[in-house]
């Protein structure tokens, strides 16, 4: 009878925690921050339109918006990054700089950032996470890691078109959940010790 209920027990912790993936992902705990950090690989410019929101909220004097050296239709994602924040931003622009980051990897981008949040002043202490809701776990992980000096906090951003956290109701959402926590699983086995 003990083999059975073991079995039974194991088998609902298992269903459990597949169910619980996608919610495991997601890291959503905003602070007030000396800077707010909008990561690059925005789609529809979620990402950065929360950013904004949480900049008027003073949740932060101050924001970082990450954007690619690649080129696009002549120019860098960054030049592009810059004037659409001229031209969006209103009267929260002169808050507002673009990191220009190489190479699309979110340990690249933190050793970008490094550099990005270093040139500020006054230097900051603390910083607020933006990016999508289903990458955010391992986003904090690669920052706290690679980028300790800063106290770091998350703000989650959702966008249903790739992700929701009941991963197994579209398959779009599965597979960003299968794909994030390869890449979480990857990150905390292999990438998270080497500096």
């Amino acid at each position: 009878m003990k083999p059975v209920i073991l079995a039974i027990a194991v088998i609902f912790v298992g269903v459990f925690g597949i169910l619980c993936a996608g919610r495991w992902l997601v890291v959503n705990n905003p602070e007030r921050s000396d800077v707010i950090v909008v990561l690059a690989g925005d789609h529809d410019d979620r990402r950065y339109w929360r950013g904004i929101g949480l900049l008027r909220e003073g949740y932060a004097q101050q924001m970082v918006v990450d954007a690619s050296s690649d080129r696009i239709y002549g120019r860098t994602y960054a030049e592009h990054a810059t004037e659409f924040v001229v031209q969006s931003a209103g009267d929260k622009k002169s808050q507002i700089r673009i990191c220009v980051i190489e190479k699309d990897s979110t340990v690249q981008e933190a050793l970008n950032l490094n550099g990005c949040l270093e040139q500020m002043h006054p230097a900051p202490r603390s910083a607020l996470l933006v990016t999508n809701d289903f990458h955010t776990r391992r986003a904090l992980s690669i920052l706290d890691s690679r980028l300790p000096q800063f106290h770091w906090s998350a703000a989650a951003v959702q966008d249903p078109a790739i992700f929701g956290e009941s991963w197994w109701r579209h398959r779009e959402w599965a597979k960003t959940c299968f794909y994030e926590w390869e890449k979480l699983v990857w990150w905390e086995v292999f990438e998270v010790w080497r500096k």
